[in-house]
């Protein structure tokens, strides 16, 4: 008995001393000391055959393994969980001189880099840069702009109009940024020269080259004298500005209630070089400016008197400039949120 007790202090302190890890040590712990089939109990089971002088001895002897072995499982548990923590700290070191991870830069909207490039060009030529409500009064989005109740020209425009205001109140989502024209004749009077940036909404399906949300530039120059030479002239610097280049222009007769006369100034397609594709709807042309001089009635609502003073206005289609800039050949994807679109500018 005796030398069974001795043995097994041995084997079991070579077992202690060869773990690597908390779990096995565990594991020696109830191999030895587990309360049914721990190797020392079933050992002391014996005991009760043992006369008593045997049994005074041999317990004394049990007692006395049993402390070491338990001394021997603490230390072994001490070592191992500072190697623990070392082992931990050191997958967490951080070099401290290796370089920091550079923070994700996120980048402009194609559409607000051409605007603020726009913006600087007019800017140049003292204009200033005006905003308005996007929530526009039907006055103010067709009646002051010569379009009134039942002008068919109402019809081209496929309004959003916004229920649930006062009564007899119309209100619409602006369909174009040509209301601020008369809120800035009506707050600078004349002489006058401002853009307006901005952006609106048409009830439309959306497709290639339409969208339901897109961007306009409404400008407007006012003073006496003011001809379509002076127009033609602000158009070419405006597209040479942004294009870097001289591009290819052609002007349309074109109706527009709040200018008379009208034009339609097209360029070229830069998508398909004039070829033909869906952008252009395979004529070649992208409708990008609608123009002209303004009608003497948009004056008056503006409180300017169109026997003194004349002007031009245009409307730049903004989200198609943007398109043809960085040959992009569907509107949808300017609005889509898609990062992987969006980072390459």
């Amino acid at each position: 008995m005796k030398n069974n007790l001795l043995q097994l202090r041995e084997t079991a302190r070579q077992e202690i001393l060869a773990t690597k890890n908390l779990a096995e040590l565990e594991n020696i712990q109830i191999k030895y000391f587990g309360r049914k089939d721990g190797v020392l109990n079933v050992l002391l089971k014996s005991l009760k055959d043992l006369s008593p002088e045997e049994k005074k001895e041999v317990g004394q002897l049990a007692n006395q393994v049993k402390a070491e072995l338990e001394e021997a499982l603490a230390k072994q548990k001490s070592i191992l969980e500072k190697e623990g923590i070392a082992s931990s700290l050191e997958q967490d070191r951080i070099d401290v001189t290796l370089p920091a991870i550079a923070p994700k830069k996120g980048s402009l909207n194609p559409t607000t880099l051409i605007q603020n490039e726009l913006e600087d060009i007019f800017k140049s030529l003292g204009f200033m840069v005006l905003d308005g409500p996007e929530l526009e009064s039907d006055y103010y989005n067709f009646e002051a702009l010569n379009i009134p109740e039942h002008h068919p020209a109402r019809d081209t425009q496929d309004t959003f109009y916004i229920k649930g205001l006062a009564k007899n109140e119309k209100r619409v989502l602006r369909t174009h940024t040509s209301p601020v024209q008369i809120r800035a004749m009506q707050k600078y009077g004349a002489p006058l020269r401002a853009v307006a940036p901005g952006r609106v909404f048409r009830y439309e399906a959306s497709d290639a080259s339409h969208d339901h949300t897109f961007y306009q530039l409404e400008g407007i120059m006012i003073d006496e004298n003011i001809s379509i030479t002076n127009l033609i002239a602000v158009m070419k610097t405006l597209l040479r500005g942004i294009f870097k280049r001289d591009v290819k222009v052609r002007l349309r007769p074109g109706f527009f209630p709040f200018v008379e006369p009208g034009f339609e100034l097209d360029i070229n397609c830069l998508i398909c070089g004039g070829t033909g594709c869906s952008v252009c709807k395979q004529s070649g042309w992208v409708e990008l400016l609608p123009c002209g001089m303004m009608h003497p009635n948009v004056l008056r609502a503006g409180n300017i008197d169109p026997e003194k003073y004349s002007g031009f206005a245009f409307g730049l289609g903004l989200t198609r400039l943007v398109m043809m800039k960085y040959g992009i050949d569907d509107i949808r994807l300017l609005n889509s949120g898609d990062l992987r679109f969006l980072k390459q500018f």
